[in-house]
């Protein structure tokens, strides 16, 4: 997670220009305790109050690190100041105090409604990034279902296909490599479950995915060394020799090259590739 000292820039930004251009003429800065019990009690009894009010409520509680009471401080601003320029932006800090405090469902539905709103705002990019970070966060281990994993994926992707230029496509490229690398690691697991339990061809359609889908993570050497097996023992020696005949060509120095190998000895057989073969087909693709 990203902590208070370390914002990305054009969070910061926001909340600093927002903060300062509101709270100009005011003194609002106090001691951390008193800062923390003024923004839980504005956050239990609401009344009404001016945007500057509010800004300097929601600063105090950012400053004290009190996440989830800043989230409802700049929840108040739309509320009662919902055609002031000020809501739009309380509504982007909303979405990052929800983040911080872990409450990814809030943070998400923020920023979803910030983009409804505000599709053509030029802070929409932090929006839809800050969307795919609460999605990101929520990925669970491979061995539970990653309906969460794959909407974090098409999230992130979003963000890059939208905003290529920007420090959050550079961010959400490095996390959709990870995530992908998750979604390939689940299809493994799977896999060798099934290639154990005799099952070969549900452990092929497994590491057929990664294959297909997956061939830029470190998966795909092992995923081509377990169809070379699994295939072997179906006695479908052409595709297990195709199989191993890719995995020599683009990892010859892998123990996964080294491994199927060693497989096509047990009946005199040697990576041979078909380039008929869907393997062939799907590498041909990529490389």
């Amino acid at each position: 997670m990203v902590s208070a000292a370390r914002l990305k820039p054009a969070l910061r930004a926001l909340l600093v220009g927002a903060a300062l251009a509101a709270l100009a003429g005011c003194s609002i800065f106090e001691g951390k305790d008193d800062a923390t019990n003024n923004a839980n009690k504005d956050a239990a009894a609401y009344r009404e109050r001016s945007v500057e009010a509010i800004y300097a409520d929601g600063w105090r509680a950012i400053n004290a690190g009190a996440w989830d009471v800043c989230a409802a401080q700049f929840n108040e601003v739309d509320r009662q100041h919902p055609y002031s320029v000020w809501a739009r932006r309380a509504m982007l800090i909303s979405a990052f105090c929800a983040y911080q405090a872990n409450a990814y469902g809030a943070a998400i539905a923020t920023a979803d409604q910030y983009i409804s709103l505000h599709p053509g705002s030029p802070e929409v990019a932090y929006a839809f990034y800050i969307k795919a970070i609460s999605l990101y966060e929520q990925i669970v281990d491979i061995g539970r279902d990653q309906s969460s994993t794959e909407g974090a994926l098409v999230a992130l992707q979003d963000v890059v296909q939208r905003f290529p230029d920007t420090e959050y496509a550079r961010d959400a490229t490095l996390k959709i490599d990870l995530t992908n690398d998750h979604l390939a690691g689940k299809e493994m697991a799977v896999g060798r479950y099934y290639l154990r339990q005799g099952d070969f061809i549900g452990a092929i359609n497994r590491f057929r995915t990664v294959v297909d889908q997956y061939q830029t993570t470190p998966q795909i050497a092992e995923a081509l060394q377990r169809l070379c097996e699994a295939y072997y023992s179906l006695g479908l020696d052409s595709e297990a020799q195709t199989a191993a005949a890719v995995l020599g060509r683009n990892y010859p120095g892998s123990g996964w090259y080294r491994s199927a190998y060693n497989i096509l000895r047990g009946r005199n057989l040697r990576p041979v590739e078909d380039n008929r073969s869907w393997i062939s087909q799907a590498f041909r693709k990529v490389f």
